[in-house]
């Protein structure tokens, strides 16, 4: 499951030993907390941003860099989102001239007195007709759920084959804060907000998920897989936990 739309706040344990240290990892400060009563390590971000590496007292320094360096993209993502989330988005007026994202580009918006169609994408505009505007935020999302259907359809008829797998096929709908989901009977689901991103962002969500049909966690075998169909995944990772929460869609 690729869920980066959103943060959700853990609290520390609470730990006798308290602060003893911090350590930086590239731009990352960390405090360093120690507790006996601790078996693992784990990251929390508060919600002022502050970073808390917990770990057992007998984790040495160079463990905690390494299983920093391991969780950077998460970690990264999450002090995105809280950057998102203290941000006030404006909302779409969808007045003419305005712009729409779609696969990674910016398509403005023209005003129609008719066409076939309430929305449509033509010649590099979205043309709305007039008299849809009232509902134009929901003929949106229609487009783009069914452009998505279509895009990320063929996306995974591309990569099915390499990867070994057999789908039971396709479903776009709102999945709050997840790009995808892997779900019972072999269903691939996707937010219709994947469309928004770039095309190669959008296959890298893709692959993620086809993965999954093998492996449901996190492993590195899971990531093992996603290499063996992306060689650059990494990089379209990085980009999609940097960039991914300024999607706003609409």
């Amino acid at each position: 499951m690729l869920a980066p739309l959103k943060s959700t706040d853990h609290h520390a344990d609470s730990l006798a030993a308290g602060a003893e240290a911090c350590i930086h990892v590239d731009d990352l400060q960390f405090t360093i907390r120690r507790s006996a009563q601790r078996r693992t390590m784990q990251i929390t971000v508060e919600r002022t941003g502050e970073l808390i590496l917990s770990a057992p007292p007998e984790v040495g320094i160079n463990q905690l860099r390494d299983f920093v360096s391991e969780k950077r993209f998460w970690i990264y993502t999450k002090l995105a989102e809280k950057d998102r989330l203290q941000r006030k988005v404006p909302r779409k007026e969808f007045v003419g001239g305005e712009g729409f994202l779609y696969l990674g580009r910016t398509h403005r918006l023209k005003m129609v007195e008719t066409q076939d169609a309430p929305l449509k994408l033509v010649n590099g505009r979205f043309a709305l007709r007039h008299d849809a505007q009232a509902g134009a935020r929901e003929h949106f999302i229609r487009w783009y759920s069914e452009s998505a259907r279509v895009w990320l359809s063929g996306r995974v008829a591309d990569y099915q084959s390499r990867m070994e797998v057999a789908p039971a096929g396709v479903k776009v709908q709102d999945l709050g804060y997840r790009w995808g989901s892997c779900g019972k009977g072999d269903w691939l689901y996707f937010h219709w907000k994947t469309i928004l991103l770039p095309a190669r962002i959008a296959e890298y969500v893709v692959v993620h998920e086809i993965a999954h049909l093998h492996e449901p966690h996190h492993t590195p075998a899971f990531w093992l897989r996603i290499e063996r169909a992306m060689s650059d995944y990494a990089q379209r990772r990085a980009w999609l936990a940097e960039h991914g929460i300024d999607v706003e869609g609409i």
